[in-house]
């Protein structure tokens, strides 16, 4: 009995606030508490009493009960009272407690009583100005998918995105876009990327403003995302990167077609009276194009230069190739010519409107990966004038290439190398003029590829480096190869790579004494001051031999040939006219040299050899010096066929220059 009594209380007392139940019980009539019950005011207060003590010891034991019943109350409260008030006269009272309390409502699973108070009519006014607040925890349920007021959690959303002001909404929509775990960041840019677009185009002609702010908040989030590297994994977007390009291209769209019509409509635009009236909308229409400029440059350096783009044989649906035309496209819906963007190193530079500097406003990097996309991947090739020559185009393209070259980032050289490659196959061989190497970039551009010949870890990269190079000398015309040769020769500083120009001197000698094949420049009075060059010592009689192989086994190969190539009654060469120039300045040092490398690392061996003898049954380590660097310690053993390895070098050098002193012999015999 005292049971049904205790529910009969609960359920009339619990439909009051909180702050009127004792008042309702202390304060009630005999009468009326014996309509509500049956029992008397004493036995009602008593029961009250335990009723107190029951839900205390439930609060206890419930805490989250107990805040979530709290919040709705307030959030109750709080509702009741701003009804009658003005949007204008919400106090920072009533803006915490809105926001706390609507929050923790939704986080504890009330989703359905806020749904019934932001739906309400008589409660627009308050949602249209303290609404925007719900978004944290509304984003977060809608984020996790699975939560069971799913439903009254995206009705809620929804309502939000029509009823409050739009630039409160972007504040608090770009809030919940910044994640750090990747695939928090897809899922929230797939969720709020709509909702964003949906707020920018209610803010009418100024939204350029805000449009670059998004923009930058999106891409600085899709940078923190992991990059695709093989097909598989483009394929099935492993990193969700390809579904946020996609997105992000559907984003952008309805701003794109906008500026479009815009600059259409500026374009009909004849009278005077006209434009003088429109100057306000025409600098609304430039920040828009700006914004919309802005974003595709930033694109074009990341992702677009980062990732590999696979060609239509091997992946043909590509997301992030077709990424990469929509981008392109972009830039020319908005008024950009895609060939001058190419080819502005080149061009004079012009006055361009708007408040960017011309490197901010076209950044240099960007540009380049512009060019990779038209010459590499052949994106956008048909926009390009058939008029401009490949050599016309090799000359725009090597400064984006020594930009590329320049980095130290592997993906920076590779696709540096495969732009020079693009550039240069276009090209004929033997027509790059001599002129062209008083550009700097043609003079920049192979320094940096020595580097990447030299430096770069990766084996792939140093051998297309070589590739390119030669591919490059290929192309000039003779007295091009000519003055390139001397300019490598001079500043390459790396025997490698003067081995590999020496090789190539005595290949065009070569070919010019070939029937038919006369030329001025590799024969002749032109040919010996590059044949001074090749035949001499970096560093004298005290050259290191073994660092100088290269050069030094090259230069002997090229004398010899040409003993044996140019008969002394031509000297088409004029090899024998200077003759004994070179055996003052080369081989008699180069005899001198071998002489004294040759006894040191012998004498060397015989210490090495009489340490071993020496040692006790357990090895000794040994650490020796050639020159004046100390080579790393090594075992006896191994210190021994390095110095064989060094004397076997020697040998080399010493056989071909005893064979190239046996054929000036034979021909100065009568």
């Amino acid at each position: 009995m005292v049971y049904r009594v205790y529910r009969q209380v609960q359920v009339v007392v619990f439909s009051f606030p909180r702050r009127h139940r004792a008042h309702l019980i202390l304060h009630t009539s005999q009468s009326e508490c014996h309509l509500i019950t049956g029992y008397d005011c004493a036995h009602l207060f008593l029961i009250w009493s335990c009723l107190s003590c029951f839900e205390g010891l439930l609060y206890e034991a419930k805490p989250q009960l107990r805040t979530a019943r709290m919040a709705l109350e307030q959030l109750s409260d709080v509702v009741q009272r701003c009804q009658a008030l003005p949007d204008d006269r919400y106090t920072t009272e009533d803006h915490d407690i809105f926001t706390i309390a609507g929050r923790t409502c939704i986080a504890d699973g009330n989703s359905a009583q806020v749904l019934s108070i932001v739906l309400d009519e008589k409660n627009q006014d308050m949602v249209r100005c303290l609404g925007w607040n719900l978004l944290p925890p509304l984003i977060q349920v809608l984020l996790k998918k699975e939560d069971k007021t799913l439903s009254q959690c995206l009705a809620i959303f929804n309502h939000l995105l029509k009823t409050c002001r739009p630039k409160e909404l972007l504040i608090g929509l770009l809030e919940q876009l910044e994640q750090d775990d990747p695939d928090a960041i897809a899922e929230s840019l797939h969720l709020l990327l709509n909702p964003l677009q949906k707020v920018l185009l209610c803010l009418g002609s100024r939204k350029a403003s805000s449009l670059g702010m998004t923009l930058s908040s999106v891409l600085d989030q899709v940078a923190k995302l992991p990059l695709p590297h093989t097909k598989e994994q483009e394929e099935d977007d492993v990193f969700s990167l390809c579904r946020c390009c996609t997105d992000l291209t559907d984003f952008v769209r309805p701003f794109v077609h906008e500026a479009r019509q815009n600059l259409l409509n500026s374009k009909t635009r004849s009278d005077s009276t006209n434009m003088a009236a429109g100057g306000q909308d025409r600098d609304k229409e430039d920040e828009l194009r700006t914004e919309l400029l802005k974003f595709g440059m930033k694109t074009l350096s990341h992702p677009l230069l980062e990732v590999q783009l696979k060609d239509p044989d091997t992946l043909p649906l590509s997301p992030l190739r077709t990424f990469a035309t929509e981008i392109l496209n972009t830039l020319s819906a908005i008024g950009e010519s895609l060939p001058s963007l190419v080819y502005r190193p080149l061009l004079k530079r012009k006055q361009v409107p708007g408040f960017l500097e011309e490197e901010v406003r076209y950044p240099k990097e960007s540009l380049a990966s512009l060019a990779l996309l038209v010459f590499v991947h052949h994106l956008a090739a048909d926009t390009f004038p058939s008029v401009f020559s490949p050599v016309f185009c090799l000359r725009c393209n090597m400064e984006h290439i020594f930009l590329l070259l320049s980095r130290t980032e592997e993906s920076r050289i590779q696709k540096g190398l495969e732009l020079y490659e693009k550039s240069l196959v276009r090209v004929d061989d033997g027509s790059l003029p001599a002129d062209l190497l008083e550009i700097k970039t043609f003079l920049r551009v192979p320094q940096n590829l020595v580097k990447v010949m030299t430096i770069c870890p990766r084996h792939d990269l140093r051998t297309k480096g070589l590739k390119v190079l030669q591919l490059s000398i290929d192309k000039f015309d003779t007295e091009a190869k000519y003055n390139f040769f001397q300019y490598m020769l001079k500043t390459s500083n790396h025997s490698g790579v003067e081995g590999y120009v020496i090789k190539n001197i005595k290949n065009q000698i070569d070919f010019a004494l070939r029937p038919g094949n006369g030329n001025t420049w590799f024969e002749g009075a032109h040919l010996l001051p590059l044949l001074n060059k090749v035949f001499s010592l970096p560093d004298g009689p005290e050259t290191d031999l073994l660092q100088y192989m290269d050069r030094v086994m090259e230069s002997l190969n090229l004398l010899r040939y040409l003993i044996i190539r140019d008969k002394v009654t031509e000297n088409q060469t004029g090899i024998w006219t200077e003759l004994y120039k070179i055996e003052d300045s080369f081989m008699k040092p180069l005899r001198f040299d071998l002489n004294m490398s040759r006894a040191h690392y012998e004498r060397e061996l015989h210490n090495t050899v009489e340490a071993k003898k020496k040692a006790k049954a357990e090895e000794s380590v040994l650490s020796v010096s050639v020159g004046d660097e100390r080579l790393p310690n090594m075992t006896s053993e191994s210190q021994i066929q390095a110095l064989h390895s060094a004397l076997h070098t020697f040998d080399m050098i010493e056989s071909v220059l005893v064979r190239i002193e046996e054929l000036i012999e034979v021909k100065d015999d009568p």
